[in-house]
């Protein structure tokens, strides 16, 4: 299999930068793909800092038509589920993530990347993140109970050997900011009805409602992804930056509609609490394809 960008299994780093770019006017897909190969860190590890790279799916597919997933394609149009629930579509033509141990190397590496791609693409979201009490996020409750185990994530992030796009993962990107003071008004016991695990150790509730975010969102019905998400933002204005990867973009869809409603007909209860303001699909190839020739 081609082996994939390295960044997107590799736990452990408190600090994360997600960079999102579009192209300027005039530039084509082979201009950024060439100012990408410039900057060296898509395909390295340096200064202690995972680069991982993800283009808009219709712009890869300009730069490798051989290697992009069939049917693989941008969060272009808003998903509008009951009660008019809104998951906004704000797509850009690229992303890169950032995650290190100091942010100190993500700041220098973030103007480092803007600067290179600065001929061809503007940055139109910049967000830090970090890790808050271990691998919590900002409601309290442990993310990410479901991931898979390192030794299985490869099986559920990468498009298999021998298809179109092998060793590459489909990346879903949304900003999730929380109404802290909303959230914080509900008694615990509250709050794990609409999490459908237990706070303290995330131990799935037995008798979850069926809006239950767990429930909204069981992989068991959906199938397997990959999770990485981060806490962002300060006192006033934060929430949940969604990381997702999977080998298949419908796991993803799937399950975002699932919390519009529009499957089920009930919304996760979660989005009461918490709203996207961003979403889009990204597709990470494997890193021989970035590697310059």
């Amino acid at each position: 299999m081609p082996i994939a960008q390295a960044g997107i299994f590799a736990f452990g780093n408190p600090s994360h930068a997600y960079l999102e770019f579009d192209l300027l006017d005039g530039r084509t897909a082979a201009d950024l793909i060439a100012a990408i190969r410039a900057f060296d860190e898509p395909w390295t590890t340096g200064a202690g800092v995972n680069v991982v790279v993800g283009l808009r799916p219709e712009l890869w597919k300009q730069i490798a038509p051989s290697d992009t997933p069939a049917g693989v394609e941008g969060f272009h149009r808003d998903l509008v589920g009951i009660e008019g629930f809104t998951m906004p579509a704000k797509q850009h033509d690229l992303v890169i993530w950032l995650a290190g141990g100091e942010y100190d190397a993500i700041f220098d590496l973030t103007r480092a990347a803007i600067a290179a791609l600065n001929d061809v693409a503007r940055i139109a979201d910049e967000t830090a993140s970090w890790p808050y009490r271990g691998n919590h996020d900002l409601t309290g409750f442990i993310d990410g109970t479901e991931n898979p185990q390192l030794a299985e994530a490869a099986e559920v992030a990468l498009v298999p050997d021998g298809q179109a796009g092998a060793g590459g993962s489909v990346l879903l990107l949304q900003k999730w900011p929380h109404d802290a003071a909303k959230w914080e008004a509900l008694p615990v016991k509250k709050q794990e009805l609409v999490i459908g695990r237990t706070k303290a150790d995330s131990v799935e509730l037995d008798d979850k409602p069926a809006d239950a975010h767990a429930a909204k969102t069981d992989q068991a019905v959906f199938g397997k992804i990959l999770r990485r998400n981060m806490p962002y933002g300060n006192v006033s204005d934060h929430g949940t930056m969604f990381v997702g990867f999977s080998s298949d973009q419908t796991r993803l869809s799937k399950m975002l509609e699932s919390m519009a409603g529009l499957i089920g007909g009930q919304r996760d209860a979660l989005t009461y609490y918490s709203r996207p303001v961003s979403g889009a699909y990204y597709f990470v190839p494997a890193i021989e394809s970035l590697r310059p020739v």
